[in-house]
């Protein structure tokens, strides 16, 4: 059985930093590859930062420069490290995977249908506030 458990999320001042966590169980991180999403209310799910087999990395322009997607293969996890957060950044944000290749690219050039991908955590929420 396949689980991604997502954690770190929480409040933070505009600028602030946090470090969320993806915890894969039944798949292989490494070998499939791990994408991040987030959803806000009012708006659609969008893809914000994807690593592939090969450890390309892929992020949606508005969190280029700020948002680093990696992956510890030896534990299973991924991490998104966010940094230089924004008010524009609040969302629930989860974690992603599929059984088979999956386009990075695609993935975070706009919304993203829940179809997309085979197996997805349960979310973290991400608050940014003063």
């Amino acid at each position: 059985q396949v689980q991604l458990v997502e954690s770190g999320g929480g409040l933070v001042q505009p600028g602030g930093s946090l470090r969320l966590s993806c915890a894969a169980s039944g798949v292989s991180l490494g070998y499939h590859g791990i994408a991040w999403f987030r959803h806000a209310p009012g708006n659609k799910r969008e893809g914000v930062a994807c690593i592939h087999r090969d450890d390309n990395t892929h992020y949606t322009n508005s969190v280029k420069g700020r948002f680093t997607i990696s992956r510890d293969n030896a534990n299973n996890t991924s991490y998104l490290h966010m940094n230089n957060l924004k008010p524009e950044d609040p969302a629930v944000y989860y974690c992603a995977t599929k059984e088979s290749p999956f386009p990075c690219q695609v993935l975070v050039a706009g919304p993203v249908h829940y179809g997309a991908m085979d197996y997805w955590g349960k979310g973290t929420s991400v608050t940014v506030s003063s």
